[in-house]
């Protein structure tokens, strides 16, 4: 199922090729750093670094060994000559694959991270776009005051910052290696074997290891792509809100060609923002997963090994897949204008509630007085689909505290808006900013 998500350079990371090809590369960097501890021949190095597996005749000898790791090595024994009693050389099973999981997750890590920076770049263009395109603001799903939709994007646009700077973390947690034996006392390689093999591979030796590396260091990975996912379902929850036929404010990409029912030709549906929302909620399982996989059996047991052959693929690759689809969603958000303005109107001057009461405070009435004639009024207009201004002028008691003319003065959209510049630079979205960018 998970092939549908797949997208290429992703996809190429988390193949059984390339798995085994970098538990090829982590053996070859131990033998390497052996040889410079000079235990290996130097001589013996140029051929071991030709040595291969055969993932046919590993297949054929896992079938006799029920063992992923004695299967490869096997393979790769076949394909040197004396050379290969030097494969191996001190090390546990878990030296290789945790190190080789490493540098997979690096490699994704690195994929993820221009995703995001992509998906940061077209959000910010959108939120200069409609830096001043008003629209009300909505609590509790009710119109509250206006805000414009480019300070909705500017919040996305600093979210995704910071869920970069979250996977930034996460990538230097997890870009540690562990050459230290079968429970992580060096008792069979010595530790600068590790730090040369590890130097040699872009990783950190792990400061302090057991028979694996810690698996907290892979549950804060997980847990990262996880509320990485959370906020695209959030923004796509947003979009989804938006394009609702009542609201119609926005609208995902949707083709020429393109159906959106079976049975009614005229649906339009968010279908894109939707699998967003949904594939989500798979990646907070694996997270979960990832966390319950710290807690193993002394200094090791392989409780774990089995979910991560699957929350490690298939978190990237949706993730990945995700941040492409949400970025092209933006890429091609339609956004109406018109219906935003005509929603702002629809609430008949409510949104002044605040700035009413507020300024009948300002008058010196108390917060309850000035409170209770506001939404005596503002009820009534909710319930008789009446103007607010006009009720609050019929009002002998609000007139007697504010007349006419200063409730008129009250009424003013641009008022909410006066200080969206200045958002705007604190999230680094001025024009130069950008254009630095």
């Amino acid at each position: 199922m998970i092939e549908r998500y797949s997208r290429p350079a992703m996809k190429k990371i988390w193949t059984e090729e390339n798995k085994f090809n970098k538990w090829l590369e982590v053996e070859i960097a131990v033998c390497d750093a052996w040889a410079e501890s000079g235990v290996i021949p130097r001589e013996a190095i140029a051929k071991i670094k030709l040595a291969r597996c055969n993932i046919k005749r590993m297949d054929e000898i896992l079938q006799e060994t029920h063992h992923d790791m004695t299967a490869f090595l096997g393979a790769v024994s076949e394909s040197l000559g004396d050379e290969s009693r030097f494969i191996h050389l001190g090390l546990t099973s878990s030296d290789v694959m945790d190190t080789a999981l490493s540098l997979q997750i690096v490699e994704a890590a690195g994929i993820l991270t221009q995703d995001i920076k992509e998906l940061i770049a077209v959000l910010a263009q959108k939120a200069m776009e409609h830096k001043y395109t008003p629209m009300i603001g909505r609590t509790h799903g009710i119109h509250a005051e206006p805000i414009t939709f480019g300070l909705k994007l500017a919040i996305w646009v600093e979210e995704m910052r910071r869920n970069l700077h979250r996977l930034t973390e996460a990538h230097k947690g997890i870009a540690v290696g562990k050459i230290s034996g079968a429970v992580g006392t060096y008792a069979t390689i010595p530790p600068e074997v590790e730090q040369k093999a590890c130097r040699k591979l872009g990783l950190t030796p792990a400061p302090v290891s057991n028979q694996v590396l810690q698996r907290d260091r892979h549950a804060q990975f997980i847990t990262t792509l996880a509320i990485i996912s959370g906020s695209l379902e959030k923004f796509a929850t947003e979009i989804r809100g938006l394009q609702r036929t009542e609201v119609g404010e926005v609208g995902e990409p949707f083709g020429s060609t393109q159906t959106g029912s079976s049975a009614m030709p005229h649906k339009r549906n968010p279908e894109l923002c939707e699998r967003v929302t949904g594939l989500a909620r798979l990646v907070r399982g694996y997270a979960l997963t990832s966390m319950e996989n710290i807690a193993l059996w002394h200094e090791r047991d392989i409780s774990h090994s089995s979910t991560e052959r699957i929350i490690f693929p298939d978190a990237c690759l949706v993730l990945d897949y995700t941040l492409g689809i949400f970025t092209n969603v933006m890429k091609g958000l339609e956004v109406y204008p018109r219906r935003m303005k005509k929603n702002i109107d629809m609430s008949k001057g409510l949104f002044n509630s605040q700035r009413v009461m507020l300024a009948m405070i300002d008058k010196g009435l108390s917060r309850k007085a000035a409170y209770e004639l506001v939404q005596r009024n503002a009820m009534r207009a909710w319930k008789g689909n009446k103007e607010f201004s006009r009720l609050l002028k019929a009002d002998p008691e609000v007139t007697a505290v504010l007349p006419a003319e200063e409730l008129d003065s009250l009424f003013d959209l641009q008022y909410y808006l006066r200080n969206v510049d200045e958002i705007f630079e604190r999230v680094g979205l001025t024009a130069t900013q950008w254009q630095a960018h």
